[in-house]
């Protein structure tokens, strides 16, 4: 054990380890280790702790082949993607932060290697075998090898996109053999054969829902949240702006549109993880919020299709939880004993990390019945913060689409307030600001910001109508009554009494 010891990489001698021939196992938790060395030669290495460092890379770890308990909780700038590459690079590891891997594993590395393989060497035959002359010289398979690397790492897209940086790592890998094999070059890896496998074999191996099956069973069941798989017949498409060229009979069109609808939608995963201590029988607790996380941008190339990763958050009860959409797995939950969280928000803040470098990282706002908004940084595992933003319960919170760390809170004191919650710095201090108040007519139950101009205009579904607000922060007063109200049909004539608890833009002026 060398946990709490204030290490840094450059205190793990190699020459002292190399000699630690038969060493099982190491825990260097709670230290300062930013990587490992490269070279640490502890060949019989098979359980490692690393708990709260400050790793930013697993790849080293390669370097122990027989490693099969692994865990590297609160290390803040490993993801998902790190998951994935040290279960591909382990080939022995059963356990990762506590959780079984095997199956999920195994279909990284093989189903994941092979559908990879196959994109890879088809994008080759497509758009590069054709350049490459008879007789080439090595300044040209040098510049194609460039070429070629690079177009696939932009264009050989598969899975989630939370996984795009780990689709990137293992496209390079995978392209680097298949040009070594090509082209004639020494070949240095055993990954060659999963190239060679019909469609068949393809089609038969398990898939991502079976390997989830044994993922392990969460046993609380209250509010029910439901994965679903949709397989729409056709995507429906936008008819809005047809092109001269593609002109179509309305019989057609409509046609169209009727298949579009016909949706089967079959649940994936029942989840009951609001309930009270994990209770089946706890069917009181209620579910009220569910927001997907948004993708953290790291120059991959945004899948136009889905523009959100597979995490989930929800909130019901005294628990904030974090949903893997795929396997059906909780990630994450975070509990407050005297709380019910009625809403969350997730914005991305550019946060300085170490030696003043930034980094983008995903916060997620929750809060309900006592008032006070909670700051998560979901990656680090950790509350930084709360807020106490109002007296009595918060229905709701939303973050502004163009200002990340604006936060709007609607609250049963019939008030709604705009936050700037500041930007925490590498000791997570951070300084919160009110910016406006918004008074209610009477309790705000669910807010948007206009599409087109999300830093003017602020709607509120009230239980006593529907009202807009204007926003904008160069207006001098900082307590605002509304300027509009909307009127609905009633039986005979219009009314603006009329309890609205669900509000969304269905485009930039249609809500």
């Amino acid at each position: 054990s060398l946990s709490k010891l204030q290490l840094k990489t450059g205190d793990l001698d190699p020459r002292l380890f190399s000699r630690l021939r038969h060493l099982q196992k190491l825990d260097l938790s709670d230290n300062l280790l930013d990587k490992f060395p490269n070279s640490l030669n502890l060949p019989d290495l098979r359980v490692l702790n690393c708990n709260n460092n400050k790793l930013e890379d697993v790849t080293a770890l390669k370097q122990f082949p027989l490693l099969e308990e692994l865990t590297y909780e609160n290390n803040v700038y490993l993801t998902l993607n790190d998951d994935y590459k040290v279960m591909f690079l382990l080939q022995n590891l059963r356990l990762l932060n506590g959780k079984d891997i095997t199956k999920l594993a195994n279909q990284v590395r093989r189903v994941n290697s092979r559908k990879l393989t196959s994109k890879v060497t088809a994008h080759w035959e497509k758009f590069f075998r054709d350049q490459l002359p008879e007789k080439y010289t090595a300044e040209q398979v040098k510049s194609i090898k460039k070429k070629f690397l690079k177009s696939v790492e932009t264009n050989v897209v598969y899975g989630p996109s939370s996984l795009s940086e780990f689709t990137r790592w293992r496209v390079k890998m995978i392209a680097e053999e298949f040009l070594a094999c090509s082209l004639g070059l020494e070949l240095n890896s055993d990954t060659e054969p999963e190239e060679k496998t019909d469609e068949n074999e393809e089609e038969s191996t398990e898939s991502p829902r079976e390997a989830a099956e044994d993922v392990a069973q969460v046993g609380d069941f209250s509010s029910y949240i439901s994965n679903v798989t949709v397989t729409p017949s056709k995507r429906k498409r936008n008819h809005s702006k047809s092109s001269p060229g593609n002109k179509r009979s309305k019989t057609q069109a409509n046609t169209e549109e009727e298949a579009a609808e016909d949706v089967s939608a079959e649940p994936l995963h029942f989840l009951q993880c609001h309930s009270k201590g994990n209770s089946r029988e706890d069917f009181k607790t209620q579910l009220w919020s569910c927001v997907f996380e948004p993708v953290l941008e790291s120059g991959a190339r945004k899948d136009p299709i889905v523009n959100s990763s597979r995490t989930v958050a929800t909130c019901g009860g005294e628990s904030v939880c974090l949903i893997d959409c795929e396997t059906g797995t909780v990630l994450k939950k975070y509990k407050v004993a005297t709380e019910e969280f009625f809403s969350v928000a997730w914005t991305t803040l550019t946060m300085v990390i170490s030696d003043s470098r930034k980094k983008a990282h995903n916060i997620l706002a929750a809060a309900g019945r006592r008032g006070i908004v909670k700051l998560i940084h979901v990656a680090a595992d950790f509350c930084y913060g709360e807020i106490k933003a109002h007296k009595k319960p918060i229905a709701t919170v939303c973050f502004s689409p163009t200002q990340e760390t604006h936060l709007f809170t609607a609250s049963y004191d019939k008030r709604i307030a705009l936050w700037d919650i500041g930007i925490p710095d590498c000791d997570y201090n951070f300084k919160a600001s009110q910016l406006l108040v918004l008074e209610t007519a009477s309790i705000p139950l669910r807010i948007a910001l206009v599409p087109t101009c999300p830093e003017q205009y602020l709607l509120a579904g009230c239980e006593g109508g529907c009202f807009a607000w204007n926003i904008k922060l160069d207006k001098g007063q900082k307590s605002r009554p509304f300027e509009a109200i909307f009127q609905f049909p009633d039986e005979e004539s219009m009314t603006t009494s009329h309890r609205v608890d669900g509000l969304a833009f269905l485009n930039d002026d249609v809500v």
